[in-house]
């Protein structure tokens, strides 16, 4: 299993939210590339990003942040909010972003996630699914749809999508756990690759996930609270990668 400790970009700043409320912000550092480069010294290999500026508004607010942290570090990196067409993904891929996760426009119009695929690859491109109740999420988790994370998994799967990262926007941010039952869900029923995302809060929990079979776990909040650190996160799972 596959660690991702993640940083959440705000105006520039690494922060957090509870329950993806834009009113519920906690700021960690005003220079997230100094983080992304603790998590490199802890031993994580691929890093999280996620513009919540470009998830509420639609476009690469956080772009600069973004191409520091990446110059900043010598392992894989991720993001996620904001992107909305092809360029802002090869603009993502030229900067030295690994790969690109397309959250909402997967589910207002799904063939530009096919077209992504055909464009860049599989390895390039992530779907983010958001979910509160089973249902998914979109626009900086503002807006519900009629839409399950499992037709939505079965769709993707069917455009090339290999790994998807599922969020329980619930958990999120509230060091509660996570939601295993769904995230499980989502992985039997599609035979996706899924990344566990939300509510991650002890490394029993990190544990849990490794246990369960999951492809990766995101880790947040429980980092920047100093619950436990990537260090201890990695050691845990070490001998027993997948």
């Amino acid at each position: 299993m596959r660690l991702y400790p993640a940083i959440d970009l705000l105006d520039g700043k690494a922060v957090r939210l509870k329950r993806g409320d834009y009113a519920e912000v906690t700021v960690y550092s005003d220079t997230p590339w100094e983080v992304a480069c603790s998590f490199e010294k802890m031993g994580a290999d691929f890093i999280h990003l996620v513009d919540l500026n470009g998830a509420k508004d639609g476009e690469r607010v956080n772009e600069e942040t973004v191409k520091k942290i990446v110059s900043s570090v010598n392992i894989g990196t991720e993001i996620g909010g904001g992107i909305r067409n092809l360029d802002d993904i090869e603009a993502y891929l030229k900067a030295g972003i690994t790969r690109v996760i397309i959250g909402t426009k997967a589910v207002t119009n799904p063939e530009f996630v096919k077209e992504a695929v055909e464009k860049f690859g599989s390895d390039r491109i992530v779907v983010g699914i958001d979910a509160k109740n089973g249902f998914v999420a979109t626009r900086g988790w503002l807006d519900v749809s009629v839409l399950s994370a499992v037709e939505l998994g079965l769709k993707m799967k069917s455009f090339g999508v290999k790994t998807v990262i599922y969020t329980d926007i619930s958990k999120d941010g509230c060091m509660m756990g996570p939601n295993y039952e769904e995230t499980l869900k989502l992985k039997n029923e599609t035979g996706l690759e899924v990344v566990l995302s939300g509510g991650i809060s002890s490394l029993e929990d990190v544990k849990k996930a490794n246990d369960y079979g999951m492809n990766g776990t995101i880790l947040g909040k429980a980092l920047y609270e100093g619950v436990f650190t990537v260090k201890d996160a990695v050691a845990l799972i070490s001998g027993r990668q997948m």
